[in-house]
């Protein structure tokens, strides 16, 4: 079972890591793609925030980005930056970036311009790319097909199956966090006509934890609740879905076949 989407290097795990690792990897999580929302964020040669321990007993990916909440704080050397971090040991993905026409923390031809540049940047890298959409996606698919993106994930997809039509046309992946637990998901409709070899789930923590934790913090052992809620929804057993899913993640960011 891999967590395709987390963001270990935030303040929320700063005092306790090591236990949040170990904690995944006895409920069977065998890799996370951990997401750097901070480019600036002290890090090891292989690109994972500096404070993780060296050894944790799960296989630790990275993709780098600028959110879109960020667009605003993008300039030349931070892409520059970016560029860099690109082509060292470990980092498997450009994001995630996009656009979030919700909060709108930053002016939203910025977020787009910003969305663009960082799609160039994986193109020229050879990097799939992982997309953020709230709110805004209808631009965010103009934007993919414009730039003939072909290689990423839309991460905790929220659209619907319209929306997931056009994203999977294109060659991505759906990935599903613990939203989809809550009442009132419309995951479900999705999830039943996609195609399974496009599936990923993950955690996006530590937001978005899964109902039996909800009000806590989330953490990447409770991707376990995800994989637990797809396999309801396509009446499949949970060993049937952690597999399953390690698969499509393996092979959406390129990762070594376990």
């Amino acid at each position: 079972m891999i967590d395709s989407h987390a963001h270990l290097s935030l303040k929320q795990f700063r005092s306790d890591r090591a236990a949040v690792l170990a904690r995944a990897r006895e409920a069977g999580v065998r890799a996370i793609i951990d997401v750097l929302l901070e480019p600036d964020i002290p890090v090891t040669p292989r690109v994972r925030p500096a404070n993780l321990p060296p050894d944790p007993g799960v296989e630790i990916f990275t993709a780098v980005g600028i959110h879109p909440h960020d667009a605003s704080k993008v300039n030349i050397a931070m892409l520059e930056r970016l560029e860099a971090l690109a082509d060292r040991p470990g980092v498997v993905a450009i994001g995630e970036i996009g656009l979030d026409y919700y909060r709108d923390l930053s002016p939203r031809h910025i977020q787009e311009q910003a969305f663009r540049r960082q799609i160039a940047l994986a193109r020229k890298k050879k990097l799939p790319v992982v997309i953020h959409d709230r709110d805004a996606h209808t631009k965010v698919m103009q934007i993919l097909k414009e730039e003939q993106v072909s290689r990423g994930v839309l991460h905790c997809f929220a659209g619907d199956f319209g929306i997931a039509r056009q994203g999977l046309d294109l060659g991505l992946y759906l990935s599903f966090a613990g939203n989809i637990t809550y009442g009132g998901s419309k995951a479900a409709e999705v999830i039943k006509k996609m195609p399974v070899d496009r599936l990923l789930i993950e955690t996006d923590c530590p937001y978005l934890t899964p109902a039996p934790f909800r009000g806590k913090r989330n953490e990447p052992a409770y991707v376990r609740y995800v994989a637990e809620k797809v396999a309801s929804i396509l009446g499949k057993a949970v060993e049937e879905i952690d597999a399953l899913t390690e698969r499509n993640t393996r092979a959406c960011f390129d990762l070594p076949q376990a």
